[in-house]
């Protein structure tokens, strides 16, 4: 006898609201033509709203002073006009316009707005059934990349390269892993 299964196509119901001590959103980017650079942000929130029909709305804001690194110069310089501008745009924020699982895999699309500036963006990556844990809650986890061009958000700073090319490479790889408790 043979079991067959169906995936998943929608998210369990309910408000989820993220962990932050379980999740982390960062960024890389090429840089000197040769590696590969990472950041991320300490200060977010982010909330899942999952109603009876299946419809699912990710929204979260970033706080944008909140960027991390290991160079306090290099802080200073993303928190400056030629990046974040911090001071004039202090969120980032994200809002979902349709998200699609299939078993574990998901597809999401939004608006991302950075410095003013909202794009349309495309997202995948896997989402994980419901599991109680051992504090009487219920989590998931959703984990995420993008890729975006970074001039789309007015992050136009750069440098030329002594025999050509950039500093900076123009895409920039978002990774979000979300780790949600539902509501009571």
């Amino acid at each position: 006898m043979s079991v067959s299964t169906v995936p998943p196509t929608t998210l369990p119901t309910g408000s989820w609201s993220v962990d932050t001590l379980h999740s982390s959103i960062g960024f890389a980017v090429r840089h000197n033509l040769i590696s590969t650079f990472r950041g991320r942000f300490e200060d977010y929130d982010a909330r899942l709203v999952v109603d009876g029909e299946g419809h699912a709305e990710l929204a979260g804001t970033v706080n944008a002073a909140s960027v991390a690194v290991r160079d306090e110069a290099l802080t200073a310089h993303l928190a400056a006009p030629d990046f974040f501008d911090t001071e004039r745009h202090p969120l980032l924020r994200f809002h979902s316009t349709a998200i699609r699982r299939e078993g574990e895999r998901l597809e999401m699309d939004g608006e991302l707005e950075i410095k003013g500036r909202k794009r349309q963006l495309s997202a995948a990556g896997t989402v994980s059934d419901p599991v109680e844990d051992p504090f009487s809650g219920t989590r998931l986890a959703i984990e995420v990349q993008a890729t975006i061009d970074r001039r789309d958000y007015g992050l136009d700073w750069n440098m030329p390269m002594p025999r050509g090319g950039l500093y900076l490479s123009n895409e920039v790889t978002l990774t979000v892993t979300l780790e949600f408790t539902k509501a009571a």
